[in-house]
């Protein structure tokens, strides 16, 4: 059996991907979740193999969602929004499905996940969508926290993941500095390094380190190195 989790918060469109699933006795449905807090945890449970996901939910979006997945299953996209589209297919989604979408249409994306469910899901478009955002969405153990930028002092690359360093506490991301750079203001982050990225509200002070560096001094008293090339762009967005 393929194992499918349905997650819409409206009822009458899960209905429909219910009704039109029923014709695939293959396909079993797990789960069927109203937001994406519910969602991360049925996911955790069931496993599955396949999702139906809405983008816009309450609390989390369905691609916030599969941010938080370390190996997200295959997924469907069914929104009443076309804006996403390009964002989803980014995302290495299967298909699209354009609320209200036909029986037919939905054969299509069935049909579609049949023939590649031997593909793995690359989370890598998910991270490198290059929408300017205000908010960042962690799992810190089995709880998920929603992180405004503002609260962020900065950003600290680390392997695979960048470490998240605010007031409250550091939290770990599962992504790079270079596709978190281009979600964010240039107004608000500078990249000062080749391992830092920094809210420029917390800078008190930028001080000649050894030959061709620097170091920045923040608000709370820590201090980061600026190379170079993070000088001259500190130099540009702060207008020295």
């Amino acid at each position: 059996m393929i194992r499918t989790i349905i997650i819409d918060d409206e009822p009458l469109a899960a209905g429909i991907v219910r009704e039109f699933l029923a014709e695939f006795p293959q396909f079993e449905i797990v789960d069927q979740c109203e937001d994406g807090f519910q969602a991360m945890k049925s996911i955790q449970k069931h496993q599955p193999d396949l999702l139906f996901l809405d983008v816009q939910m309450p609390k989390i979006t369905g691609l916030e969602l599969l941010e938080l997945l370390d190996e997200p299953p295959a997924v469907i996209f069914t929104t009443a929004f076309d804006q996403y589209a390009l964002k989803a297919f980014d995302a290495q989604a299967v298909d699209y499905l354009l609320k209200p979408f036909s029986q037919d249409r939905f054969r299509q994306a069935i049909e579609r996940f049949l023939s590649t469910q031997e593909k793995e899901i690359d989370t890598s478009g998910i991270q490198d969508m290059a929408e300017k955002s205000n908010r960042l969405v962690v799992r810190v153990k089995n709880e998920i926290k929603i992180i405004p930028v503002s609260e962020v002092m900065y950003f600290e690359a680390q392997d695979d993941y960048i470490a998240i360093h605010t007031d409250s506490g550091q939290f770990l991301k599962k992504m790079t500095l270079k596709s978190l750079e281009e979600s964010l203001s240039p107004d608000q982050f500078a990249r000062i390094h080749r391992s830092y990225m920094l809210n420029l509200n917390q800078i008190t002070r930028i001080e000649p380190y050894e030959r061709d560096s620097y170091l920045v001094f923040l608000k709370n008293g820590e201090k980061l190195p600026v190379s170079k090339t993070g000088y001259a762009r500190l130099r540009q967005v702060l207008g020295l």
